[in-house]
């Protein structure tokens, strides 16, 4: 099935697959997971989980999940291996270790978010088969559940109603309209763990609008697969998580042809 790959997007594997230290960073759904109505349903397809582990126990290599979720969201759904290092509330949280600091919000954060909160609340009493998720930094509205003329209702309400809270951070995402009380995002999250590894490449695959700062992030001798339809800056595409499987698996195979020469 490799044929699927373009030769560009192979020959840049081959390249990247012989980095001094490489950082391989994911997105997790529509990446790892196909995209789902209900966000606890997703699981990482098998193929993807299995290359991604083997690819944490070579040599001078250093796995990563960026994602918009909740670093407790991500690791219920995607069962990453403790090596693993993780970032969650894209970017607002950052796990490397269980002697990493927790996130912890001053007074005046843990106030907005709780007006943000009741905010996005009211909105989802409002609007049938819309939902509200919590985050330690944050809210979110999902629409994914809702008629699409109700999902674009509540957003525009939503939007409207946190647009007059002075520090929350609006992102919009698939069907999602995220608040945070951090300025963070995913750029941040790679340049940050680009720093903590030594990594001198990364790999990043994303497939949502959040993970263009995460692609903006990258370097010249980096690596950017972005999955599925929709404008984006990094250099490659591929169609689905199922095509990431085959990148992963590529991969794997010239990671370790490179660590016995």
């Amino acid at each position: 099935m490799r044929e699927q790959l373009s030769a560009e997007l192979l020959t840049a594997l081959e390249t990247i697959a012989g980095a001094d230290h490489l950082l391989i960073a994911l997105d997790f759904d529509g990446t790892m997971s196909p995209l789902v109505p209900h966000a606890s349903d997703a699981r990482p397809l098998p193929g993807s989980a299995a290359a991604l582990s083997a690819l944490g126990q070579l040599p001078e290599t250093t796995t990563a999940l960026v994602s918009g979720r909740a670093l407790d969201s991500l690791r219920a759904v995607a069962t990453p291996d403790p090596e693993t290092l993780l970032i969650g509330s894209h970017g607002a949280e950052t796990w490397t270790g269980p002697d990493g600091a927790p996130l912890t919000l001053t007074s005046q954060q843990t106030d907005l978010l709780r007006r943000a909160t009741d905010a996005v609340q009211q909105v989802v009493d409002a609007h049938a088969g819309t939902v509200l998720e919590t985050k330690p930094a944050g809210v979110v509205l999902h629409t994914r559940t809702a008629d699409d003329d109700v999902a674009a209702a509540a957003t525009d309400a939503a939007r409207l109603a946190l647009d007059q809270l002075e520090g929350a951070h609006i992102t919009d995402g698939k069907r999602v309209l995220e608040t945070s009380v951090i300025s963070a995002d995913k750029g941040q999250g790679i340049r940050s763990l680009r720093k903590y590894t030594g990594a001198t490449a990364v790999l990043f695959a994303g497939d949502d609008v959040t993970d263009e700062h995460a692609f903006a992030a990258l370097e010249a001798q980096d690596l950017g697969i972005k999955i599925g339809d929709g404008e984006t800056s990094a250099d490659h595409r591929i169609h689905s998580p199922e095509e990431l499987v085959l990148v992963l698996e590529r991969l794997l195979e010239l990671r370790r042809a490179s660590a016995q020469t």
